[in-house]
């Protein structure tokens, strides 16, 4: 088994590199800079150029894995290992100049999440995780929240951006969550998202239509944390399955029962 703990010092150096990187583009970014992928969703040349980097040198860190990467900039699969890397998560807040995006770097063993970072650029926070071993920001030990029910929780949400199919089960979960909750926030990096529950600052996450990249890091990071994660059916298909719950343990039975009531996904037998 490959070691974890010093690989993981050497993906949050990657990912603080890649970030500064990100940071000092900030303010040369142009319009003619922005490429449309599809409806709402954007890349620049910083996204690319960061994944190029992060590519590298995660190479270099372990030649035998594969690449899941929303760039494109690599195609390799592993045959135990995987990277799944988003190099720039909040690309649309990026180009606006709204200070809230970050990296976002996982390690699959086979099916497992074994590592994860998340770092925020904009305020210099590193989260990272271990498989086993806890979650940390930048070097300190973290834990999601203590409250007890959704009447005392803030949650977060992204908002659809391509698939509307569930629109309406999205805003009558919102409406609900307006009225019996502290509120809800919309930060624009799902990965951000997921970090926040994992050190406390917000009680609960969800989202759908989201890929690997935005959620695998991020996830780990909760439940190292002491939080629960889920698909909407209480499953855990929520790395590939494009939908998440993420939570601390004494609202998630709540949390998910409030998402199942308006989604009303179906269930597996």
């Amino acid at each position: 088994m490959i070691d974890l703990d010093k690989i993981s010092h050497e993906v949050i150096s990657t990912a603080k590199n890649a970030g500064t990187f990100i940071r000092n583009q900030t303010d040369k970014l142009r319009s003619i800079d922005v490429e449309t992928k599809g409806n709402h969703d954007y890349v620049t040349y910083v996204d690319k150029t960061a994944e190029e980097q992060i590519v590298q040198s995660l190479q270099a860190l372990l030649p035998e894995a594969g690449f899941i990467v929303e760039e494109n900039t690599i195609s390799k699969q592993g045959d135990a290992y995987n990277w799944v890397v988003d190099p720039l998560d909040g690309t649309t807040n990026f180009i606006h100049g709204i200070p809230v995006f970050s990296v976002s770097i996982a390690l699959m063993h086979h099916k497992e999440v074994v590592l994860g970072v998340v770092y925020e650029v904009n305020l210099d926070e590193c989260f990272s995780a271990v498989k086993g071993k806890g979650a940390f920001l930048n070097g300190m030990p973290i834990q999601v929240s203590n409250a007890s029910a959704l009447k005392d929780s803030l949650l977060a949400t992204g908002f659809p951006y391509h698939d509307y199919t569930r629109m309406d089960s999205f805003i009558d979960l919102f409406k609900w969550c307006m009225k019996n909750t502290h509120g809800l926030r919309r930060i624009g990096s799902a990965a951000v998202d997921l970090a926040y529950v994992a050190c406390g600052r917000f009680e609960g996450f969800y989202e759908y239509g989201l890929n690997a990249w935005d959620v695998a890091a991020g996830c780990l990071i909760v439940q190292e944390a002491g939080g629960q994660v889920s698909d909407f059916r209480g499953k855990d298909n929520y790395i590939f399955g494009r939908e998440v719950v993420a939570s601390n343990n004494n609202i998630s039975h709540e949390f998910l029962n409030q998402i199942q009531k308006a989604f009303n996904p179906i269930k597996k037998h």
